[in-house]
Parts: structure tokens; C-alpha cells; sequence
């Protein structure tokens, strides 16, 4: 009977953190998006070729990747989880996808394949944090050598060149005025969005990252929805990596990417909290636009490389200390 009491107590208390958690969610929401429409509208107005058909739609192109992984890697914060493997599996994913598509003359097979990579090595990592007990941070590191080893093992240090047609459309092909990458993004945001919103797994996923011991107690099985967060961030970066592959028609091992660091930038402007149970996909593509009108934007009106580190490593700081007073004021 106490059990019972308990539970029922945890999943009430879970309910009223996650409405909590999201009307707070919901300000930041509103905070960042104005702080990126000033953004927008600056650059706008400086530079003219800043509001190009041409630019807009080559920034979409050109950001589409960070944004796929970015949106994995929410779900896997919002449930506790931390990945800093997603530049390997990127990596990884990319050469398995055209290795197969040059072994077997199935480029079709070989995106697949690369796809399945993604997933795979997803759940590795959430099987190295939930049943080896393994810090998320020491245990994505350590998995990140392993991916790149194995894919420089595959390449043996050379370019796995695909020359079938097929195996470029997804990387490179357009419908209408957007690219087949482009629309890809959007799909795979709006599915995430979806799944945290209007899901049971997502609000597991929000339970399990808002307060672990209270999930447990409610009956939630906390290890497999953790596994599943992390599944989901391999995924998100093994798709970049074949829509990469693709897009360059090859595999290779000795890409210098920094594509965590680049996501967690993102994730962290756009609002939500790296200690999970906080936030929504809306916030983490906030962060992503952020990034990419600060890249392309300061590039069209040649503010110095420099300048642009520096600012971002201001607006870094300053987000994570808001979210560390949010969750203090708040406990």
C-alpha cells in the first residue's frame, strides 16, 4: 500500500513539475526568439545581401545538419543524458553509408546502412550510462575514439569515393527551390517537436531528466528511456553524416568537425537547461538560427572572426549562468 501511495504521490508530482517546466519553457521561448528576430533584423538592415532569396535558402542548406543533430541531442539533455559523441558517429556514419554503397553497388542500401549505424551506436551509449553506470561525459569521450577508430579501420586512411548517381540525390538533389537536406531538417524537427509534445515517451523523457528518483518511483523505467535518448542523438548525427556522404559523394575518417561543440552552443543559447527536464525543440532551433545568423550574417558585413568567438562565448556564459540562478531560485 505504501508503494502504491508513493507512486501515485511521484506522478503527481511529476505532472506538476512538467506543467511547471514548460510554462517556464515557454518565457524562455519568448525571450530568445525576440533576441533573434533583433538579430535578424540588424543584420537586415546593415547588409543587403543579407536578405537574398539566394542567402536565406543557402543558410537553411547550410545549417540543416547542426540543426538535425541539435534537435537529437535536446532530447537527449532533456532526459539527463549528455552525448559528445555525435562528431564520431557523424564521422562513422558517413563512411559505413558509403562503404556499403561501394561494396554492394546499392547506394540506396549504403544511406540505410549508414542510418543504422546512427542508431546503433546511439544505443551503445545509452547502454555505457544506464547498465555500465558510466559517467555521460567520460563515457560519449571514450566512445568517440572507439567510432573513429573504427572508421579509420574501415577507410584505412584513404576516401571511400561512391560513384553512383543515386547515393548523391540526398545530399544534393532540390524540390523546388529547397534541397532535398533542407526539407529533411524540417520533417525530423517537426517529428521531435511532436514527440516531446504529445508523447508519452516525451514526457518520460522530460520526467526522467526533471527529477530521476521521482520517475523511478512512479514506475517509469528510466534506464530505457534514457537508451532511448541517446538512440535518438545517434541518429540525428548518423542522418547528417549520410546526408553529408552524400552531398560530397564519400566516407571520410579524417573529417575535422566540431559538431558537439557547435550543438551544445546551440542548445545552450537557445534556453535548454543541461542539467535535463527543461526545455522544448523550439528553444534548441532558436539557438541553431542564433549560430547561423552569426556566421553568415557578421561574414556578409566582415566583422572580424575573432569578435565572432568572442561574442559567443559571452552570450555561453551568460545562458548558462541564467540557468543556473533559474534552477536555484527555483529549488
Amino acid at each position: 500500500m505504501k508503494t502504491i501511495d508513493t507512486a501515485e504521490r511521484s506522478s503527481s508530482e511529476i505532472s506538476a513539475m512538467l506543467r511547471t517546466r514548460l510554462r517556464t519553457a515557454s518565457v524562455g521561448n519568448y525571450t530568445v526568439l525576440i533576441s533573434a528576430i533583433a538579430l535578424y533584423v540588424t543584420l537586415a538592415i546593415v547588409s543587403r545581401p543579407f536578405l537574398s532569396t539566394s542567402n536565406q535558402l543557402n543558410l537553411l542548406d547550410q545549417w540543416s545538419g547542426l540543426a538535425i543533430i541539435a534537435c537529437g541531442t535536446t532530447i537527449c539533455i532533456l532526459a539527463g543524458g549528455f552525448d559528445l559523441s555525435v562528431d564520431a558517429i557523424f564521422v562513422l556514419a558517413g563512411v559505413v553509408s558509403a562503404w556499403v554503397a561501394t561494396r554492394f553497388d546499392q547506394p540506396h542500401i549504403g544511406l540505410l546502412a549508414g542510418l543504422a549505424t546512427g542508431v546503433l551506436l546511439g544505443v551503445f551509449n545509452g547502454l555505457l550510462v544506464t547498465v555500465g553506470k558510466i559517467n555521460p561525459f567520460i563515457a560519449t569521450i571514450a566512445s568517440s575514439v572507439v567510432f573513429l577508430g573504427i572508421a579509420k579501420l574501415i577507410t584505412s586512411g584513404t576516401i571511400i569515393t561512391v560513384d553512383q548517381p543515386g547515393f548523391g540525390w540526398l545530399g544534393s538533389g532540390k524540390i523546388g527551390p529547397f534541397t532535398v537536406t533542407s526539407l529533411v531538417f524540417i520533417a525530423f524537427a517537426l517529428v521531435s517537436g511532436v514527440l516531446l509534445a504529445r508523447t508519452t515517451i516525451g514526457r518520460r523523457v522530460y520526467a526522467v531528466g526533471g527529477n530521476y528518483e521521482a520517475a523511478r518511483f512512479s514506475g517509469i523505467s528510466v534506464g530505457r528511456v534514457q537508451v532511448f535518448a541517446y538512440a535518438v542523438s545517434g541518429f540525428s548525427a548518423g542522418l547528417a553524416g549520410v546526408l553529408s556522404a552524400s552531398r560530397s559523394m564519400s566516407g571520410q575518417s579524417d573529417l575535422r568537425v566540431a559538431l558537439a561543440f557547435q550543438v551544445i552552443t546551440a542548445v545552450v543559447i537557445g534556453g535548454v537547461s543541461v542539467f535535463g527536464g527543461q526545455g522544448t525543440i523550439v528553444q534548441a532551433l532558436i539557438g541553431v538560427l542564433i549560430l547561423a545568423l552569426i556566421g553568415n550574417g557578421f561574414n556578409l558585413i566582415n566583422v572580424d572572426p575573432a569578435y565572432q568567438q568572442l561574442i559567443l562565448g559571452i552570450i555561453i556564459v551568460l545562458a548558462v549562468a541564467g540557468d543556473s540562478f533559474s534552477r536555484k531560485s527555483r529549488s
